[in-house]
Parts: structure tokens; sequence; C-alpha cells
């Protein structure tokens, strides 16, 4: 069984974020990452609300460049997923199982990130970054005077429809009921937007074009009946789920499976932190993500001191 002081499970920016902080604090710090390093990012095109690059930058060069960093201070990366996490029956220390083998960990930060829900429809993974988007905040400036598309219902959803007004030229929200769930305030403001128009009971069959989106299929649940409709792009905004599984036992989870965190990102399990997407409350931005690494790594290097180094 081998020993790490820190252990980080994702490798987006959360926990490349936490890699670098502990590595740099001369920890053994290991992130572990089953997926494509930089989570979201990695499959982002073109990053432009990241500080610091003010001609934006390509999401997996951003990736790319967080990790190589991280690693010049010693982080290692293990390209598999935590198959488990537990309490260590006595002690203070964590059990981690892999495909790889066994760990015991100091230290646990879970930054595994949230998957967003999809329609699970023809054309979804092919134009994912090419006018499918689960982030208007995102991508929203990419479709300037275009015409798109937004499928969902709650305040995500109606949020990001609004905020997309600020660039497209009309914004379709698509809604399988006939009315919203969103809060009424919200959908006071939809409705006041002469930009927004909702199309009632109907869902998406399928999403076509040729190198990017430009049209989609619509049926209406009432009639089946299908008819395309032209758009330069879609958000799909229906829910997410977080990489929580993992917690089990050892942190309180809301109804949706995010993991409740005081503001140090610290669980009532003593070293044990939940940051980024799988938290509550979380703002699912890219900046504020590093943020919640980085808090969760500082507060996770005070821990070490205070138990294991009393005397540094």
């Amino acid at each position: 069984m081998e020993d790490v002081d820190v252990a980080i499970i994702g490798g987006g920016p959360t926990g490349l974020a936490a890699g670098l902080y502990a590595a740099r604090a001369q920890r053994r710090a290991v992130v572990w990452e089953r997926g494509v390093l930089g989570g979201q990012i990695a499959i982002t095109g073109t990053v432009e609300n990241y500080p610091g690059f003010p001609d934006g930058v390509e999401g997996p060069i951003l990736a790319l460049d967080m990790h190589r960093q991280a690693e010049q201070f010693g982080m290692e990366t293990k390209y598999e997923g935590i198959t488990s996490i537990k309490r260590e029956p006595e002690g203070s220390h964590f059990l981690l199982d892999s495909p790889d083998g066994a760990y015991r960990a100091r230290v646990v930060i879970v930054a595994a990130g949230a998957d967003p829900v999809k329609l699970s429809v023809p054309g979804e993974e092919e134009f994912t970054g090419k006018g499918v988007s689960y982030c208007a905040t995102c991508d929203g400036a990419f479709f300037k005077d275009e015409i798109v598309a937004v499928v969902g219902g709650g305040d995500a959803a109606i949020e990001e429809a609004i905020f997309l007004t600020r660039y497209a030229s009309h914004v379709y929200v698509i809604h399988r009921r006939d009315q919203l769930r969103a809060s009424k305030i919200l959908q006071e403001r939809a409705f006041a937007n002469d930009k927004i128009e909702f199309l009632w009971n109907t869902t998406v069959e399928a999403i076509s074009g040729a190198d990017d989106v430009d049209a989609v299929t619509l049926r209406d649940v009432h009639t089946d009946e299908r008819r395309p409709l032209e758009v330069g792009g879609i958000f799909i905004f229906i829910g997410h789920h977080p990489n929580s599984e993992l917690l089990g036992d050892l942190a309180k989870l809301d109804e949706g499976g995010h993991a409740f965190v005081n503001l140090w990102m610290e669980t009532e399990q003593p070293g044990l932190y939940v940051a980024g997407d799988v938290r509550v409350d979380s703002a699912r931005q890219l900046a504020s993500a590093v943020g919640d690494g980085v808090t969760a790594a500082i507060r996770a290097e005070r821990y070490l001191q205070n138990e294991y180094d009393p005397a540094g």
C-alpha cells in the first residue's frame, strides 16, 4: 500500500489547482483522473472569461498548461479512477482503492466535478463544442446575432436564456411541459423579453448540421408531430449530476448529491475536503473552480501541519 499526503480525486481545474498548491508545499500530492485531464475546459473551444487572457485561450491548451505547471512542482498523476474511499478504522488516514492498487492518504480532496445531464439524442456528442453547449456564460459570445435554442425549464435554463439575449438575435426555449419550473421572478423577466420565444410541450429528437449545428428536430409530446427548427446553437440545461458517489457516508449530501462544506471546503470529516462542482452552491465556472481547489489545498496544508507536523 502506497502512502500519499494529499490524494486529489479529479483532474479538472479544481483538482489541478489543488495539486499545484499541495505540491508547492512539498507534499506528495497525487491526482487521479479517470477521464480527460482538464474536465469541462478540455472540451471547450475558446475560453474568454478566465482572468489573464485578454485574447482568450483554447480550453485544451489551458488544461495542459495547468497540468504541466503542477507537475513541474512535483504533483503526480494517475490516469485511473478511485473506486472507494474509506476512513481507516483506527487512526486519521483514508484508504483509497483503485484498479492499480491501494493507497493510504492523510488528506483527501474530492474534486470530481459534475457532469451535465444530456439529451442523449443523435448529433449531441458529435456537435459538442460545435454548437452544442452546456454553458451559456462560457460560450454565449460565440453566437452573436445568431438564432439559438435553450432546452430546459428550471432556473438554470431561464437564467441562461436571458443571458443569451445579450448576444443572440433570437432565443427559443424548448420545454417538454406547458409551464416552467423556474422561479417566478425569472419567469417574469423571460416572458417580458421580446427576444425569447417559448416552445411548449416540445422535446428535441436530433441535432444536425455540417461542420457546426444548423438545425434541431423537434417533437410535439402530445401529437408526436416532428418538425425541423433552424438554429446556430443549442444550449442544454436539464440538470447536472455531481460525481459524489465515492463520498458514501463520509459527507452529508443535499438532495441533488452535492456535498455540504464550509467556506474552507471542509466537510465534517477531518481531513476530507470537497471542492468545485461536487459541493453545494458551486458557481460552476472555471475561475471559481480554481479558487475552490486553492482554498481546499491551503486548508489541507494547515490541517497537515497541525495534525502531523505540530512542531513545524
